[in-house]
């Protein structure tokens, strides 16, 4: 605009050199984090060819997540990291205004050609960070038979202190943990620097949420993927826990996915269709997605203990000596405390402190917990037995296995794992249920042979 230019080298280093032949890869990771600002610009221009299908997935993604962004950053809350003239209104979410301004301008399409089709079924990639979904995940996968690789994606700023502890723990216990460094999150602060709706001292503000992008998943997807053709690994699963589907995905006629498009079944099938046309035989799913995070949890401290206290879900974690800690009072740490106390475990076993144990209850009581609104006030309703500051609502079917073909279908996890992972998860829920009428009502078992 000033006639000025800024520029930014996303990085990438890897424990071991990767093959020529992954260069597509590359190529869209680079591109992933940029379609998070196709509201703000009129071309994203890429200096090179990409294939058909690789360009009809950037589109599919350019356009969710503008919708995403436009409406969960600039629409249904005030975001205070904008500019007060900057700052929407009811009456400016249209459907026009929430297209991507921007158009994708490679240098040349080209025909789809299969960059590797030879995975083996019994090998599974599991997305890791330190939480519980991906550490109840590799565990599950492990005693059901699978050969599981641990993979972690090593932002290069203070987020890594999330999962360090799990990442030791793996390093030291499991050959197969795999590690990618990436700068991409220096990248998104750059952007926040140069965006004129951005107030100047966004670095000086602090919430548990971004400021502009989401959907940060399909960068890690695709600078791991090089790992997934040199192992041959050939499942690839996001630890994707249960949402709601009663919840609108449409704001005044726009759909949208609350931000968090990339932990969906939608993301899932839409990434195998890609999949189809560049690595056949590769599979994307959740072992997680019928059940609520309480049973996650629940699961994850009361079988698999060791594991559990890596188990690190906070927005500022801080070291103390040579461990990580808990910062115990973001919107993250309370609603894993609110979790185990549910689930009658003691909080310290995952680093939490006396203090922010004792001052849970009245934090709690604040609100600002992102959960679904069943799944906290169930979740409140049984730590209220042990807890009577605590208050809440019993809602039964948060302890269900859920069956919704839309948003959990027991039919995309792989045939070899469904029995054994469904047999692990039955121990510790309370029956099935399905939506009849918009309401959670139990259900017969599923035949896990079909």
């Amino acid at each position: 605009m000033d006639g000025e230019q800024s520029s930014f080298k996303i990085l990438a280093r890897y424990e071991a050199p990767i093959a020529t032949g992954h260069q597509p890869f590359l190529r869209l990771a680079s591109v992933m984090p940029v379609l998070n600002y196709g509201l703000f610009t009129k071309e994203i221009r890429l200096k090179y060819p990409i294939s058909q299908s690789d360009a009809s997935l950037l589109q599919d993604l350019l356009d969710i997540f503008s919708k995403d962004i436009f409406i969960n950053k600039l629409i249904r809350r005030k975001n205070p990291y904008i500019l007060p003239e900057f700052r929407l209104t009811e009456q400016d979410a249209t459907q026009e205004n929430a297209k991507p301004l921007a158009t994708l301008k490679p240098t040349a399409m080209t025909e789809d050609r299969a960059i590797c089709s030879e995975f083996e079924e019994g090998s599974c990639g599991v997305l890791s960070s330190g939480g519980k979904e991906s550490l109840l995940t590799y565990a599950m996968l492990k005693e059901a038979g699978a050969k599981v690789y641990p993979l972690y994606v090593n932002e290069s700023g203070g987020h890594w202190r999330t999962a360090l502890p799990a990442y030791r723990h793996h390093k030291t216990n499991e050959p197969n943990t795999r590690r990618v460094w990436l700068n991409v999150d220096r990248f998104y602060t750059f952007m926040l620097d140069h965006l004129r709706i951005i107030r100047p001292d966004h670095r000086k503000v602090w919430l548990d949420t971004y400021p502009i992008r989401l959907c940060i998943f399909p960068v890690y997807v695709f600078y791991l993927l090089p790992l997934f053709v040199a192992e041959k690994i050939g499942n690839l699963l996001i630890g994707s826990e249960f949402d709601d589907p009663r919840l609108s995905p449409y704001y005044k006629d726009i759909k949208h996915y609350y931000g968090v498009y990339d932990q969906t079944q939608d993301f899932d099938l839409r990434m195998e269709q890609w999949y189809q046309k560049r690595m056949p035989n590769m599979r994307q799913w959740s072992a997680v997605r019928p059940i609520s995070g309480l049973i996650v949890e629940r699961i994850l401290t009361s079988r698999y203990p060791q594991l559990a206290k890596n188990q690190r879900s906070c927005h500022s974690c801080h070291f103390q000596n040579s461990e990580i800690i808990p910062c115990g009072s973001c919107s993250k740490c309370l609603g894993i405390q609110l979790f185990l106390r549910a689930n009658n475990i003691d909080p310290a076993m995952m680093g939490y402190s006396k203090r922010d144990i004792s001052l849970f209850a009245e934090r709690f009581a604040k609100g600002g917990l992102r959960l679904d609104e069943d799944e906290r006030e169930h979740a409140a309703f049984l730590a209220g037995k042990l807890d009577p500051s605590v208050q809440g609502i019993e809602h039964a079917h948060v302890e269900t296995i859920h069956l919704h073909k839309g948003t959990g279908d027991l039919q995309l996890i792989p045939k070899r794992y469904r029995k054994a992972l469904l047999n692990i998860i039955e121990q510790y829920t309370k029956g099935f249920t399905k939506l009849e009428n918009d309401v959670w009502v139990p259900a017969a078992e599923p035949n896990l042979e079909f």
